[in-house]
């Protein structure tokens, strides 16, 4: 049964941890082949299986340390139907590559149930399409017939919540939302934005807030902001209500511009340090501010430093 789908812990505003770029890390960092950057498709091999293992283990120990709590993510991001022809699955094995996702988060909450502070169960999922750039626009209606789909079998499951992790369309983070409330799932929505801290569909972050909320009758338990860089978007926060509806970042370990890192043959890890002091600056300047974590390029180094700046400034321990 899940723990906590009727009152997520993280709303207390106690901090939380998630993990980083978990394709950019097994496939850059450790060699590891993600087939279509699908990290789902590791799950049926022991090999890969293990390697999914390592990378979270490294993650909850770390929360273990730093008596946080943590967002434990499947990786279920491109196992919906948009991808089933380039990944050549078929509905019931997408079905049960979340199903068999959920199973293997649950197992790794229980092998570390002697944290102090919660493990909340995140599914997680993607756009139809790029996450850098809108391939069509995707109206609020469609998404929610969509994305019901993918919802119904992770309803089905011990998941406590569910992300729209890089979404780029404010209309299709709407039916998301309202279909994660059809289905009784709590609901986060997380934004990428470009460099210039706007959607890539040209929206300002505040705008794209407020559709999503006006849409839904503020349906998403918070907002975050994801695979973008803190010197993209920083200049964009402001203390208002429409900001105060963020609680979480997972930033880009690079100030690249998504079109650079597209077309870039190595990894740019930037600077953990710097990255760390970034995040200090966003707490500062965004009190309310819980959930921390990394995203492309980022990996247990970066969050590691973020955990303990954070830690240097006396946040951890502090709220609750």
């Amino acid at each position: 049964m899940p723990q906590y789908r009727g009152g997520l812990p993280q709303l207390s505003g106690d901090i939380f941890l998630t993990d980083a770029g978990v394709e950019t890390d097994l496939i850059f960092n450790h060699g590891i082949e993600i087939r279509e950057f699908a990290a789902h498709t590791l799950l049926p091999t022991p090999e890969g299986r293990a390697a999914l293992t390592r990378y979270f283990e490294g993650f909850l120990r770390l929360a273990k340390e730093m008596d946080t709590g943590f967002i434990l993510d499947s990786v279920t991001w491109k196992a919906h139907a948009h991808w089933a022809s380039s990944l050549h699955a078929s509905r019931a094995e997408l079905r049960a590559a979340n199903e068999d996702s959920l199973r293997f988060i649950a197992d790794l909450r229980e092998r570390f149930g002697g944290n102090a502070k919660p493990i909340v169960l995140n599914a997680v999922m993607g756009p139809r399409g790029d996450a850098y750039r809108p391939e069509a626009e995707i109206a609020m209606e469609a998404a929610e017939e969509y994305f019901t789909e993918q919802l119904g079998w992770i309803a089905a499951t011990e998941a406590d919540m569910v992300t729209a992790l890089t979404f780029n369309q404010a209309g299709e983070a709407a039916g998301l939302a309202r279909a994660a409330r059809a289905a009784g799932l709590p609901a986060v929505v997380s934004f990428t934005v470009e460099t210039n801290g706007a959607l890539p569909t040209g929206q300002m972050l505040s705008d794209a807030i407020k559709q999503v909320d006006d849409a839904t009758e503020g349906y998403p338990s918070y907002f975050m902001i994801n695979c973008a860089h803190p010197d993209h978007f920083a200049g964009v926060l402001q203390d208002a209500p429409w900001a105060r509806r963020i609680r979480g970042v997972r930033a880009n370990a690079s100030r690249r511009s998504h079109a650079e890192l597209d077309s870039a043959p190595e990894l740019d890890p930037g600077d953990p340090h710097e990255l760390a002091g970034q995040y200090r600056e966003l707490a500062d300047l965004m009190p309310w501010l819980n959930v921390f974590g990394g995203c492309c390029g980022a990996d247990l180094r970066h969050v590691t430093e973020i955990a303990r700046a954070l830690r240097r400034n006396g946040l951890l321990g502090q709220r609750a």
